[in-house]
C-alpha cells in the first residue's frame, strides 16, 4: 500500500486554507483534512480553555490518521498542531507535551503557507481581525515552515492564482 504524500496547508485565521484544502482535494480527486477545532468550538457552549486544545489537537490528529486511511496519493491537511501551538503559546503561554512530542512525530511532505493579502472574513470563532496580528501569526508560520526541513511555498493571489500555483509545485515536487 502506497502512504500518500501529505500536503500541510498552514497560515492565520482567514487566509483561505480551507478554500485551498478543498480545491485541492477536488482537483486531485484526493480527501482533505477539515479544521476539528471548528467543529469541538462550535459545539462548544462555553469559551474555550488551555485543556481544550488538548482535545481539539487530539481530534485534529484522529481525523488525519482517519482520512489518511483513504488517501491513494495525496492527503491536504487543512491545519495541523503547528497551529495549536502557536494558539497556545499566544493565549496561554505553555504548549501542552502531548502536542509537542505529537508535532514532533508527524510528518509531511510539502507546506504550502497562506499569505493574509485575502481580505478578513468575519467569523465568530475568528479571533485577530487586525492587520498587524495577522501579520505578527503570517511570521510565526513563516519562520516554523522555513525551519521544519519540509520544502514550502507561501501562497498569495486569489483563489484561482492559490490554486493554479499549487497545482503547479504539487505536480512538479513529486512528479519524480
Amino acid at each position: 500500500m502506497q502512504i500518500p504524500r501529505k500536503i500541510l496547508i498552514l497560515g492565520p485565521e482567514s487566509t483561505g486554507k480551507s478554500t485551498l484544502a478543498s480545491d485541492l482535494a477536488v482537483h486531485f480527486d484526493e480527501p482533505w483534512v477539515p479544521e476539528f477545532a471548528r467543529e469541538y468550538l462550535s459545539l462548544l457552549d462555553r469559551e474555550y480553555e488551555y485543556h481544550d486544545l488538548l482535545q481539539i489537537a487530539k481530534g485534529q490528529v484522529a481525523l488525519e490518521d482517519e482520512l489518511a486511511q483513504k488517501a491513494q496519493k495525496f492527503l491536504f491537511c487543512d491545519t495541523d498542531l503547528r497551529v495549536i501551538q502557536v494558539w497556545s503559546e499566544h493565549k496561554y503561554g505553555e504548549v501542552h507535551e502531548w502536542v509537542k512530542t505529537e508535532l514532533d512525530q508527524r510528518v509531511y511532505d510539502m507546506i504550502l503557507l497562506t499569505d493574509i493579502d485575502l481580505p478578513w472574513e468575519p467569523d465568530p470563532l475568528r479571533e485577530h481581525p487586525d492587520p498587524e496580528m495577522r501579520q505578527h501569526f503570517l511570521n510565526l508560520y513563516f519562520e516554523m515552515a522555513a525551519q521544519s526541513g519540509i520544502p514550502w511555498e507561501k501562497i498569495s493571489g486569489n483563489r484561482s492564482a492559490r490554486l493554479e500555483k499549487s497545482i503547479d509545485l504539487i505536480e512538479s515536487h513529486f512528479s519524480q
